[in-house]
């Protein structure tokens, strides 16, 4: 899960803004992470401090010391970690995407395979997860600056498994804080 962003658009450090729930915004995201996937490799920026972020016991938990250059930076980090186990995929979540619906979770992980690229879609468009075989890693670790992986999807869209969903979660990050009216009440 990236969660090392400036939050510049947000205005303040949006993974602490207070959902009605009660948590975090982060702590909703790693949760439902955490309840799909079992374990979580968590991206922070350096010198932050997980405990005042609410980070779980079982967590682990990666500081990027390069944050300043952006996403690429973080997904980069968090590829090499996973490199040095057997884990065959790797998910990329987003710290501020906290209304993915556990039935998507639950999908995209039952379609993901070492060899192909797995990629929800609501309403025609593409979200998060997005799920990495293995094979697509090497590429993924090239990636620089201030953008995801979607280079690596188009360039491999004969890979891509497209799954089609009814959970507007995999769209909806929150990058201002009006975007958290619009979140529901359970959330």
């Amino acid at each position: 899960m990236l969660a090392a962003g400036s939050s510049q658009r947000f205005g303040s450090d949006k993974r602490r803004a207070p959902l009605a729930s009660g948590h975090s915004m982060l702590q909703a995201a790693m949760a439902r992470a955490l309840d799909a996937f079992g374990q979580l490799t968590l991206v922070l920026r350096e010198g932050d401090d997980p405990a005042a972020l609410g980070v779980p016991a079982g967590v682990q938990v990666l500081f990027n010391p390069h944050g300043e250059r952006g996403m690429a930076s973080s997904l980069v980090l968090g590829v090499q970690h996973l490199l040095q186990g057997d884990a065959e995929v790797l998910a990329v979540l987003l710290a501020d995407m906290p209304c993915l619906q556990q039935s998507t979770l639950q999908a995209v992980i039952a379609a993901s395979d070492p060899e192909h690229i797995v990629q929800p879609q609501f309403q025609g468009r593409g979200g998060h997860p997005v799920l990495f075989g293995r094979r697509f890693w090497p590429e993924l670790l090239a990636l620089e600056g201030d953008v995801g992986a979607r280079s690596v999807v188009r360039a491999s869209a004969e890979y891509v498994k497209v799954l089609t969903v009814v959970d507007p979660g995999v769209c909806l990050d929150i990058d201002e804080p009006s975007a958290l009216a619009t979140l529901a009440p359970s959330i």
